[in-house]
């Protein structure tokens, strides 16, 4: 299968990890010699219940025996879709009342850049250095890393950038800004969380110039951060959220949302102002209405704090410089990428996953599932810290 897996499937880097997989469950993942690996990326933070989770697949099986796709999004009213939509709803904040459904982070980020320029008339759109809010042609041009834009130039025009937490740059806001679009914790730029009030300040700011002020929430959203989603960490209310990732419990989806007053506007003059042909596709908003009752209905979400806690008291070792972010999603980071580079290849050959961040070389990802363990935290934690000590063993031969 790796042969193949080479040969037929366009990769998105030299060097894939490459595990041949034969299934999942729960917090692990089995290779096809059997091989079990505990799991504390969930799929770079998109299995928010685990592998296989009952809830979730039983609402798949049960949608599939009724219908699959019928139409292009808008058109028919289905249940999946629209009991979503009114729970998310009623767990947001007003105005946040109306959820367009897409396919994946990245569209969303598409629909709420559009609806920017449609509720304000105006043009500029300012993201923040090292941001990364997807991979498509107009999330791309608010991606704050030229070094992986810079040969799919041109992009769309009219971005700036700001630094996240540099309050000086908030000025570059004004009249003519139709948005700013921000993590409320950076993920790619390695885990970096709002300081002094930053959002707050941004908030005012927009309210202020009249722009729209864009959250997007596709990593630390879904229960991932102690709150439902990141930026009630912070005592704002964004105009616009951007969802994705956990938000499907291992299916592919995306969405965003804003007020009815706004999201109307995409309904008309012109009509159709933003289309997507399987975007609410019934199978994946059952998935979706399983994994927001399950992460609301039980007490996940404020174990994750604690979980936190348990991670932070174990990841204690001298190449440990920090340990970044919040709840679970959290960054062991060290002081050189090359260190990052052998723990999680080594920790891959002792049995437990851990990944990289985009920007951040640095960086260790520890987003595992929300339903982890203590006990699985305990033995993933012990992988580390022994693989640290043969690292650092070897650096001081």
């Amino acid at each position: 299968m790796i042969k193949d897996f080479h040969k037929y499937q366009a990769q998105t880097s030299p060097y894939p990890l490459g595990m041949e997989v034969s299934h999942a469950i729960g917090s692990y993942i089995y290779d096809t010699n059997n091989k079990k690996y505990l799991d504390f990326v969930a799929g770079v933070s998109a299995c928010t219940l685990g592998h296989q989770n009952k809830r979730v697949n039983d609402a798949i099986k049960n949608q599939l025996d009724k219908y699959s796709h019928v139409m292009v999004y808008g058109e028919y009213a289905q249940s999946p879709a629209v009991e979503f939509c009114k729970l998310l709803a009623s767990l947001l904040p007003k105005p946040l009342d109306k959820t367009y459904l897409v396919n994946s982070g990245t569209e969303a980020t598409e629909g709420a850049l559009k609806l920017a320029r449609r509720v304000t008339g105006r043009s500029q759109l300012i993201s923040c250095n090292n941001a990364y809010h997807g991979n498509t042609m107009g999330s791309m041009s608010v991606m704050g890393f030229e070094e992986r834009k810079r040969i799919f130039r041109p992009l769309i025009p009219d971005v700036d950038f700001i630094t996240f937490n540099n309050e000086e740059d908030l000025q570059k806001i004004t009249t003519k800004t139709a948005g700013i679009i921000l993590e409320s914790i950076q993920g790619g730029a390695g885990f970096i969380q709002p300081e002094n009030g930053f959002l707050k300040k941004v908030r005012e700011r927009c309210t202020e110039v009249g722009a729209l002020l864009i959250i997007d929430e596709i990593q630390p959203g879904f229960g991932r951060t102690g709150k439902l989603f990141g930026f009630e960490n912070y005592d704002v209310v964004p105009d616009v959220i951007i969802l994705g990732k956990g938000m499907g419990g291992g299916m592919p989806v995306g969405a965003f949302t804003a007020s009815s007053e706004m999201m109307d506007l995409l309904s008309d003059n012109p009509k159709l102002g933003h289309i997507t042909t399987f975007g609410g596709h019934p199978v994946i908003a059952a998935a979706c209405l399983a994994t927001l009752q399950e992460i609301t209905e039980t007490d996940l979400i404020p174990k994750t704090l604690e979980k936190e806690k348990l991670f932070r008291s174990l990841l204690v070792h001298p190449l440990i410089q920090e340990v970044r972010g919040r709840g679970l999603m959290l960054a062991a980071m060290t002081d050189d990428a090359e260190i990052t580079n052998q723990v999680i290849l080594k920790c891959q050959d002792k049995g437990l996953i851990l990944f990289w961040l985009l920007f951040e070389g640095k960086a260790i990802r520890i987003t595992p599932p929300l339903n982890i363990s203590e006990d699985e935290i305990r033995e993933g934690c012990a992988i580390i810290l022994e693989v640290m000590d043969e690292v650092k063993a070897s650096l001081n031969k």
